[in-house]
């Protein structure tokens, strides 16, 4: 799996699981209440991801990428 997929599937999961658990912790005993605050959740990152300009998910990420995939890696001195 691309790892920049897998980075947007994890935030949209961990933003999931983080409303659906505080719902059901403030008293969402209601299935459909807990998935709709875990949905709701969801459009942050969702909404990080059309953002061509947004430095994880976005063109500038891709930039990024390739532009640390050009340098080489550092050599440590030794004394």
């Amino acid at each position: 799996m691309n790892p920049k997929v897998k980075s947007a599937i994890e935030s949209y999961a961990r933003s999931f699981l983080v409303a659906a658990v505080t719902a059901y912790t403030l008293g969402a005993t209601d299935i459909k209440d807990i998935a709709t605050a875990g949905l709701i959740a969801v459009i942050a990152p969702a909404i990080r991801a059309i953002n061509p300009n947004d430095p994880a998910f976005g063109k500038v990420a891709d930039v990024v990428e390739k532009e640390l995939a050009k340098k080489p890696a550092r050599k440590k001195k030794t004394k």
